[in-house]
């Protein structure tokens, strides 16, 4: 009898130990989890992060659950899953061309007629890229069909089926394909036939009428944070402008990871579209397939950034969001968290671009005020002559290597994407310049 409750009390002294252990790693990861989040804080000035993790069947929020962010590009999925939806009742195939459900849409690639399938503009091998000096998006109150209007007759990067390049445009395009073959408007399908069917009762297509929960948006400039909320047309939605929160994302992930109580007929759904990816690298239906076996995607817009990853095999998943365009240190915020909800520690946090041009042009400017106070004072001319070259240079440096790096139009990096800093800092080197091109005017006249 004795020897028994020795044995039980051993297994129970171990059972304990255990217990305490589990706790205590329970207990550091959250804190780790915390800790990372302020760090990102503090590199970003990011002033909102939302954080939500799916751990078998178990949920953990960070930050405010409720509040709605923009979601930017994770909102691709939801389009693709209503595409998919219209494929699996027939409505639609993925080898159906574009030109065919919407009238009168033609593309051209080297000067010749194509067709653009829907599985094409799913996969991101259309042909269109993010081009925005190219291939605009929707701007001011542009419907999509007013879009599409504008997109026709466009010359394509690449032949159809041959490259992949990721582009806004395939899953704008999706979403005038839905609005056609459903016959209602893409908010209206998106609400009736995906987000009530899937309990998704915090997604909205466009912000909601209360507007108590939005969290607003935010710029980086001179190493803080300020409020920025920019407008969206109603044409730009499908690609990227969903909002959400925290507690939607989780039920999200779940969907995903086959554990949320949801109709036997999107279960299928879901599955087929996971099915088709096997490799790593493989885009299709608004998720991408990493090298760690995750699936995923992010999100940005110029006032928001968001991350969702999650793993089948582990039944882990990951979501971030933020209110400030800082994608890179967004995305490894979440890989981070993902980690160390497997154990594998915590990896650094990236520095993304915008925050670099924030503490470039920041510089920048701190060095153009220098400059025209020597300006005023400085009376040799080879030196201010030698000073204008340089600031001249520079000048037209920024104002043409960045609209061809980024894509976009100088205006568009200046006043929607980059910090505030980046105008600052282009203003201040505009003014040096003209001030110093006077001093050198006004010191030849005094000869």
């Amino acid at each position: 009898m004795k020897r028994i409750i020795r044995i039980l009390s051993l297994i129970l002294t171990v059972l304990v130990l255990m217990s305490d252990r589990i706790y205590v790693q329970g207990a550091d990861i959250e804190d780790q989890v915390r800790d990372y989040i302020d760090e990102f804080r503090t590199q970003t000035r990011c002033t909102a992060v939302s954080v939500a993790i799916v751990r078998g069947d178990e949920t953990y929020f960070y930050g405010d659950d409720e509040g709605l962010f923009r979601i930017g590009s994770m909102t691709k999925a939801f389009t693709a899953l209503a595409v998919r939806k219209l494929i699996g009742e027939g409505k639609l195939s993925e080898d159906d061309t574009v030109s065919a459900v919407l009238p009168g849409f033609t593309v051209t690639f080297e000067n010749e007629p194509c067709d653009i399938t829907i599985g094409q503009l799913l996969t991101q091998t259309s042909g269109f890229t993010n081009n925005e000096k190219v291939y605009p998006s929707a701007s001011g109150t542009m419907t999509l069909m007013e879009w599409v209007d504008s997109m026709s007759g466009r010359e394509l990067a690449f032949r159809p089926g041959t490259e992949y390049a990721y582009s806004n445009a395939n899953y704008n395009l999706l979403g005038a394909v839905i609005e056609q073959v459903s016959g209602m408007s893409f908010q209206e399908y998106m609400e009736k036939e995906i987000l009530t069917p899937l309990g998704l009762e915090n997604t909205y297509v466009q912000a909601p009428e209360d507007t108590q929960n939005i969290i607003r948006g935010s710029k980086l400039g001179y190493r803080c944070s300020f409020e920025y909320d920019i407008p969206v047309a109603p044409g730009r939605i499908p690609a990227g402008y969903f909002y959400s929160n925290a507690e939607d994302m989780a039920r999200w992930i779940r969907i995903w990871l086959g554990t949320a109580d949801i109709p036997e007929e999107y279960r299928g759904l879901v599955r087929e579209i996971k099915d088709e990816l096997t490799d790593t690298g493989d885009y299709t239906y608004g998720w991408e397939l990493f090298e760690n076996g995750t699936i995923g995607h992010s999100g940005g817009t110029p006032d928001h950034s968001s991350r969702i990853v999650f793993s089948d095999e582990n039944r882990i998943g990951v979501c971030v969001l933020t209110n400030m365009n800082v994608a890179a240190s967004t995305d490894s915020l979440c890989n981070g968290i993902y980690s160390l909800c497997i154990g594998e520690g915590k990896a650094p946090l990236s520095t993304d671009v915008w925050t670099v041009f924030d503490l470039v042009f920041t510089a920048l400017t701190a060095v153009c005020a220098v400059v025209l106070i020597l300006t005023v004072f400085v009376k040799r001319r080879r030196v201010l002559l030698a000073a204008s070259c340089i600031m001249l240079i520079l000048l037209i440096l920024i104002c043409t290597v960045m609209p061809a790096v980024f894509g976009a139009g100088l205006r568009d990096i200046m006043f929607v994407w980059a910090p505030l800093s980046f105008a600052g800092g282009i203003f201040a080197l505009a003014i040096d310049l003209i001030v110093t091109v006077i001093r050198l005017w006004m010191m030849r006249n005094d000869n």
